[in-house]
């Protein structure tokens, strides 16, 4: 069987973290992706235990997993905006607070609250460079619309999304500088603001300036974030599967499908029942460049699991369905456990546990 591991302490320490960092600010557990493949509801009723309330997702279904799953008085925030009828009727009947990042998005929200005679809670999206939606943050006066035109939309927060590039944090500043002068206009306008929030897991361990009202914790949960040294995180999520088989293949003999070595040796080898089809070996790119390319090409070449507690060096490319290691000098045979690093997220026909 393969299983995929979930070390309950480790995602604790990492809500410690994510708390010490936030400092004052509200903290919104983003769950999309099936909790980046932690589970959606195992993670929630996790994070609900070590005190975290507010939760963010980016489809209807997943809000009411977690309502199915008993948060019932927590609140939900839907990330996207959407015009969708058939999504707002699911969002107001979940109780869910919404994202107006456009008039289109707004008046349709409006709408579905007006034809069920309700207010619907929302946080207004402001775009400061992304592009992935929002009111652009220099037309104030679309913003106010969304204060003064929609009065069966009650707004409760304002959110932006930053992405922080360059190591000494000039573009974040940028962001954050368009960001308040949107805020600024609605508050000169005498609207409250509700929460103002922009930092996403990156910016919210690293630079405190953009901490805000509100910050916004997804793959920090797992620590399978863009990482820093000194972080304080830790990666969570690995694999755990028996040895299919042992055996002995002679010197000069090659191993692996793309990319194939040839043995200097006779080798002892395992044979795992786990490639990159399974998400074995996958990570999620978060820097560009040759340099990039580079540090994956050598950190393949150093790539290992454990076996019996034991390391044991991956001969070849990983492949799509097995995958073979070097076990000439260590002790085990057929069914003994392999376990190693894998990203939740990827993870394809395993079962999940928590442990």
């Amino acid at each position: 069987m393969k299983t995929l591991v979930i070390e309950r302490e480790a995602v604790r320490h990492n809500i410690g973290v994510i708390k010490e960092r936030a400092g004052q600010a509200v903290i919104y557990a983003v769950l999309t992706g099936d909790g980046h493949g932690a589970g959606l509801a195992e993670l929630a009723r996790l994070l609900r235990e070590e005190g975290i309330g507010r939760f963010a997702v980016s489809e209807p279904a997943e809000a009411a997993a977690l309502r199915k799953a008993g948060l019932v008085e927590e609140e939900i925030l839907m990330l996207r905006p959407t015009v969708d009828r058939g999504e707002l009727d699911q969002l107001i009947d979940l109780n869910v607070v919404c994202t107006v990042g456009s008039a289109d998005t707004g008046l349709a929200l409006n709408a579905a609250a007006a034809e069920r005679s309700t207010v619907v809670e929302a946080h207004v999206q402001i775009d400061t460079g992304m592009g992935f939606g929002g009111f652009l943050a220099d037309e104030p006066e679309k913003i106010l619309s969304v204060y003064r035109s929609l009065p069966n939309v009650a707004i409760s927060g304002i959110c932006t999304q930053i992405q922080v590039r360059k190591k000494d944090g000039r573009d974040l500043t940028a962001q954050l500088e368009q960001f308040h002068r949107a805020v600024e206009a609605i508050r000169a306008a005498g609207f409250e603001t509700g929460t103002v929030h922009a930092a996403g897991s990156y910016a919210l361990l690293h630079w405190e300036e953009a901490r805000l009202d509100g910050v916004r914790a997804g793959s920090a949960l797992l620590g399978r974030c863009r990482r820093a040294p000194g972080d304080g995180l830790r990666r969570v999520g690995y694999g755990e599967v028996g040895i299919e088989e042992t055996r002995w293949l002679p010197k000069g003999h090659t191993v692996g499908g793309d990319s194939p070595v040839i043995l200097r040796r006779p080798t002892r080898v395992a044979v795992l029942p786990v490639g990159y089809q399974n998400g074995f070996g996958v990570a999620r790119a978060r820097d560009g460049g040759l340099w990039e390319l580079l540090r994956r090409s050598l950190s393949a070449r150093r790539r290992t699991v454990r076996v019996n507690g034991q390391k044991a060096r991956i001969l070849g490319a990983i492949g799509a369905i097995e995958t073979i290691v070097d076990v000439t000098d260590l002790k085990c045979a057929a069914g003994d456990a392999a376990v190693f690093d894998l990203d939740p997220l990827y993870a394809r026909g395993f079962v999940r546990e928590y442990r």
